[in-house]
This record gives structure tokens, sequence and C-alpha cells, in this order.
């Protein structure tokens, strides 16, 4: 809501600033946590106010830029995860799965591609993450490929849960 008050220096309208609310704290961090799972649940960034305004009112109208930034920002992550050079770290074991989902995928049998490491610490961490075709043998040496491009060097044992290509 706007502040009546006039600036008497501009004449412009004063706007309200809450000396009890800082702004950091005006957004729930639970809505935060919130907009990437309405995202993977296939809900576009345009459904966003309609879904939110129960809860937010005027505010909700802010989310369709605030889900395409993070967007942005989620594919700029995933692009320096995937890029990283991997020569430095060991890997004594690895397990490697693919995970089907039912969100937006323009082929029906498309799925992730997850490569989780341990290191001789017993330390786990995750290796590699890649869209595949049904865990094909293809896509899985696509995946590996990488790995190896990036400087990984080959586990003592590398498990899979049987899936096709892996």
């Amino acid at each position: 809501m706007n502040d009546k008050r006039v600036d008497e220096e501009t004449g412009e309208p004063k706007r309200f600033s809450s000396a009890i609310l800082p702004p950091w704290c005006r957004k729930s961090p639970k809505i935060s946590e919130v907009l990437p799972l309405l995202y993977l649940h296939g809900l576009s960034s345009g459904d966003y106010v309609p879904a939110l305004e129960q809860f937010l009112g005027s505010s909700a109208g802010q989310f369709p830029a605030t889900v395409t930034r993070l967007t942005q920002q989620w594919q700029a992550d995933h692009a320096a995860f995937m890029d990283r050079d991997l020569a430095e770290i060991d890997y004594v074991y690895v397990w490697a799965d693919g995970i089907h989902l039912n969100v937006r995928l323009e082929e029906a049998k498309a799925c992730v591609l997850v490569l989780v490491g341990v290191r001789a610490d017993g330390s786990k961490e995750l290796v590699a993450l890649k869209d595949g075709y049904r865990e094909s043998g293809e896509s899985w040496a696509d995946l590996l490929r990488d790995c190896a491009r990036r400087g990984m060097r080959a586990p003592v044992l590398a498990v899979g849960d049987g899936a096709l290509g892996f």
C-alpha cells in the first residue's frame, strides 16, 4: 500500500516503508521453498498469480518474473556444476540411477541420470545430473564420457540398479 504523504523536495508520493518489518523479512522463506516445487510439478509461470493470490493477495503478481529469474539461475548453476573439474577428486565407488519424472518432458521416455560418488573417506556427493532417454546405454555413455572429459578417474566399483543401459 502506498503512503499518502508527499516528498516536499520532489513533490512525488512517498513509498511506505515499515519500521517494524524490515524488507528482508517481508517474503516468507516457505514461499521461496515452494516455488521450485510448484514449477517442477508443472505449474507454468503464468499460473502462479491465480494459484498464490488467495494466500498473498496482490503481491502474487510478482511471482512469474521471480520464477523466470530463478529458472535462469538454476540453469546457470547446473551448467557450472556440470562443467566443474573432477580431476582432483578420487571416487572409490559410484552409484548410478535414472529418475523418471512426469513433468513437462518433450519425450515420454525422458529421465534424469544421476551419478553419486563416494570418496575414500566415505563422504558421498553428487557427481553428475543429466537428462537421458530411458536410461539407454548411449545416454549413460554420454554422461560417463563427459565425466571422463572433466578429469574423473574410473572408480573401483560402479553400481547400477540393473536398468537398461548402465
